[in-house]
């Protein structure tokens, strides 16, 4: 019954005629029953079509359609569903795939021998549980990896955050050679896992001549325990970043601020090999940043209370278009990305700033906030 009044509500406050408003309708249910109403931060009692009643109504009437369009048309929302399965593709398209590409070429024999050639094989299981999976944020879902990978890897692969004791490596290298009954067993590969990458700053970034960042921040904490690379890692051991969810450019980008890092800051103060990769890319073309109409809206409706010193670490103060100007459309289920559009998920009072008025703004997607480490 709350919806139906909600869906009454919105047919009037978008001046729909029956026709235009049965067809919409129609749609609104059923999105919201099989994607939308899954969305995490909702509050009790407002669903999506509530939420986007709410929403609309704090447009001008002239702006309600390009608004609704944007919902309509241009939204990418990935729900629990679509995570889980980028989930589930990493061992077999991401993880399996490189160890049995770098077996291959140390036995100097093609990928079609590999499954028959009984040394390559035993190869691949040592490789395989000589790999540590650590985890960049909640976003990374360690729980779900663990379970889709039951049965190929054991739970001390692991590790659901990057900055961990000494006590903790400890206990990774023991059952590490316990498992492969070998006393110096070291790992190979680790992978940092994390849901989804807009910038690539938050990974790593240059203030004002000194590397940021998680990368910046995991290296550190292998420093700061005295002989722990040597202990635990192989001599040329492998870093990977991967994210279910990425920017291809930013990707591309985040590597070439790695390779610049590892000039500056010396191959000893580095990762010896590290790579970055993605299950999904987002294509530059689903930005709205190029859509005129709607940048002028970003900015009509634009309220800077959203502008933090975390945000101003993408190099771009102004927030309209998201962090970094990334203008995406982008929800996740579990949380919308600050790349995406902020009237998306704008959550503001209304203010004054230099004169200038500045409108009272509420979430379509609410947000949780998350600071840049």
């Amino acid at each position: 019954m709350k919806a139906q009044l909600a869906l009454k509500a919105l047919g009037e406050i978008m001046q729909w005629d029956d026709s235009r408003a049965q067809t919409e309708f129609q749609w609104l249910r059923l999105m919201a029953r099989l994607k939308y109403d899954a969305y995490e931060d909702f509050r009790a009692g407002a669903r999506f079509i509530e939420s986007l009643v709410t929403w609309l109504q704090q447009f001008d009437q002239e702006d309600r359609e390009p608004m609704y369009e944007i919902v309509r048309r241009r939204i990418i929302y990935f729900g629990g569903e679509e995570l889980q399965r980028l989930v589930d593709l990493f061992y077999p398209r991401t993880l399996e795939k490189r160890l049995v590409k770098n077996i291959c070429k140390k036995f100097n024999i093609p990928p079609f021998r590999f499954w028959v050639h009984a040394e390559a094989v035993k190869e691949f299981r040592k490789q395989l549980r000589k790999t540590l999976i650590m985890a960049l944020s909640d976003g990374a879902r360690i729980d779900q990896l663990r379970r889709a990978t039951y049965g190929l890897l054991v739970n001390d692969q692991f590790v659901g955050m990057t900055q961990v004791d000494e006590d903790k490596w400890d206990e990774l290298l023991k059952e590490l050679r316990k498992d492969l009954g070998d006393p110096s067993a070291r790992f190979s590969h680790v992978v940092l896992v994390d849901d989804f990458m807009g910038t690539g700053s938050t990974i790593l970034r240059n203030e004002s001549g000194e590397w940021k960042g998680r990368l910046p921040r995991f290296r550190k904490t292998l420093n700061n325990i005295a002989g722990l690379e040597e202990k635990a890692f192989e001599p040329e051991w492998t870093l990977q970043v991967h994210h279910y969810l990425a920017l291809p450019r930013s990707n591309k980008q985040t590597e070439d601020r790695a390779r610049k890092a590892r000039t500056e800051l010396g191959e000893e103060n580095w990762f010896p090999n590290i790579d970055f990769t993605y299950e999904l890319g987002i294509p530059d073309e689903f930005s709205l940043a190029k859509d005129s109409r709607f940048v002028g809206l970003s900015k009509k409706y634009y309220n800077s209370s959203v502008e933090t010193d975390s945000t101003r670490k993408s190099g771009f103060d102004n927030m309209s278009l998201g962090y970094g100007e990334c203008g995406l459309p982008v929800v996740i289920g579990h949380n919308t990305p600050n790349n995406s559009v902020p009237l998306l998920w704008y959550e503001c009072d209304a203010r004054v700033v230099k004169g200038v008025q500045e409108p009272e703004m509420r979430p379509l997607f609410r947000r949780r906030q998350r600071h840049i480490t």
